[in-house]
């Protein structure tokens, strides 16, 4: 018996140091095989790296980040780059911005939320606009890996993906 691939999601927002990476490491940690994510950023900075809090808040959930970092959403549009089958923004910078080509032309979808790593609050009120970000996304993700099976061909994917965006 073969197992089928997982379903490959890309999360993009413009650094690659928050959203994007909270949003991979919990797919990745929820996806239990079924699901692989990745993230990027549309303009990362020179150096880039992903913030601590948000390192800080995935640890505190029980949640793996070995191996996060910061990168280009150039990578995933490289021929050897892994094919994607979904690309989520999760930021609204990203979601207006012109993206490269995605091999295989993936599903598409937005996700908004709110920066947490912005403002200036105290570090225990920027930890908790981190929690929240990530229970905001959790609640999506454990939708989304819910979802039946017939909803996650290709056709279904972005559809699916899109009404996840409405709650």
């Amino acid at each position: 018996m073969t197992s089928k691939p997982p379903i490959n999601v890309l999360f993009l927002c413009t650094h690659n140091s928050a959203r994007s990476i909270l949003a991979e490491a919990l797919l990745n940690h929820l996806g239990q095989g079924r699901f692989k994510g990745f993230s990027a950023g549309s303009s990362p900075r020179d150096n880039q790296q992903p913030n601590p809090l948000g390192l800080q808040t995935l640890h505190s959930a029980g949640i793996q980040t070995d191996g996060l970092y910061s990168k280009s959403w150039d990578e995933f549009a490289k021929p050897d780059a892994p094919k994607m089958d979904l690309v989520i923004t999760v930021c609204d910078n990203a979601a207006g911005e012109v993206c490269p080509f995605w091999p295989g032309q993936p599903a598409t979808a937005h996700w908004s939320y709110a920066d947490p790593s912005a403002g200036n609050g105290t570090d225990a009120e920027k930890l908790e606009a981190f929690r929240q970000t990530l229970h905001a996304i959790r609640r999506r993700l454990e939708l989304f890996i819910n979802l039946p099976e017939a909803s996650l061909t290709t056709l279904m994917l972005q559809t699916s993906a899109r009404e996840l965006a409405k709650i």
